[in-house]
């Protein structure tokens, strides 16, 4: 969990990822001569901050994305949001700006009219425009893992798992995608009239919910937001079903992934959301059973074995 310590620590709301694009490079330069195949390497300004990684001959890509939630500096002293984080009074932020790193508490003002305006508390002001992300707060014991930027840190960290063992595929790490997406179409683009790929796992974080629980599996996505191809998913059941690695089925009405930027490509891509679920949703708190990582890593290698 060392690798995992070091990415939740990484300043990279989306926007502004280029500080794990760089911690990814030099991680996988250091590492990809001790995998079982050495991938090549895809990444600079033609793909902003994402990075592809292309082992052997590739069927199926891993999409990870690298940016996290957040908040940015408006005027004054107001905050805006970076994607969707649950704002908490008293949360603490982190951040650098002209006159170097900060850490700061986010508070919450009503008014009257039940109005919310989210500021942040400093003895100074922080240069508009700073983009300011949650003060990593590391728990783990022997079932759970909890700490801020869980999603998708963990989905970063199952792809590098992931690569050790990765003969034939393609693992992209995206950006923007917690704020609205953009870069999952270009990579697209690229792999389908490059290499042909067409198939597409999404190494995500989903929600417990009532129906997806803590301990009992990595989450297979029948559904959220947007709708996988029924015969590619059950394909994809049948295989989690053979492999006896502890799974569940998950089907929402909300919620989206990379994979709902493939959905809306213009590329013939097949695409499933499979990832460990997580409890406080999109705060400083994420909290995520270790038996539901074991199985996702798992479950990712024996699917890319076979796809």
């Amino acid at each position: 969990m060392k690798l995992l310590q070091e990415l939740v620590k990484i300043h990279a709301p989306s926007g502004n990822e280029s500080a794990m694009t760089a911690f990814l490079l030099k991680y996988i330069n250091d590492n990809k001569s001790t995998w079982q195949v050495e991938p090549e390497l895809y990444y600079g300004n033609e793909f902003q901050d994402c990075i592809m990684l292309k082992f052997g001959k590739p069927t199926t890509a891993v999409f990870a994305h690298i940016d996290s939630i957040g908040y940015t500096v408006k005027y004054g002293k107001e905050l805006i949001k970076v994607g969707g984080p649950r704002i908490e009074d008293g949360d603490m932020l982190c951040g650098t700006d002209s006159k170097g790193y900060f850490e700061a508490e986010l508070v919450v003002l009503e008014n009257d009219l039940n109005d919310r305006r989210i500021e942040y508390l400093l003895d100074r002001d922080i240069d508009r425009g700073t983009d300011l992300s949650f003060v990593p707060n590391w728990r783990d014991d022997e079932e759970y893992i909890q700490c801020c930027y869980m999603d998708n840190r963990l989905g970063v960290w199952n792809a590098l798992q992931l690569a050790e063992t990765l003969e034939n595929g393609v693992i992209c790490f995206s950006t923007y995608e917690e704020h609205g997406g953009g870069t999952v179409g270009y990579l697209a683009k690229y792999m389908f009239e490059n290499w042909g790929v067409r198939q597409a796992l999404i190494s995500d974080i989903t929600w417990v919910t009532e129906g997806v629980l803590h301990g009992k599996g990595v989450a297979l996505s029948m559904r959220d937001s947007g709708i996988p191809r029924r015969s590619w998913l059950n394909r994809i059941i049948a295989f989690a079903e053979e492999s006896k690695i502890p799974f569940q089925l998950e089907v929402e009405s909300a919620g989206g992934s990379d994979g709902n930027q493939l959905q809306k490509s213009p590329y013939p891509f097949d695409w499933l959301f499979i990832g460990a679920p997580e409890d406080f949703v999109h705060t400083p708190n994420e909290k995520v059973h270790k038996k539901d990582i074991e199985s996702m890593v798992t479950m990712y290698k024996y699917l890319m074995a076979r796809l």
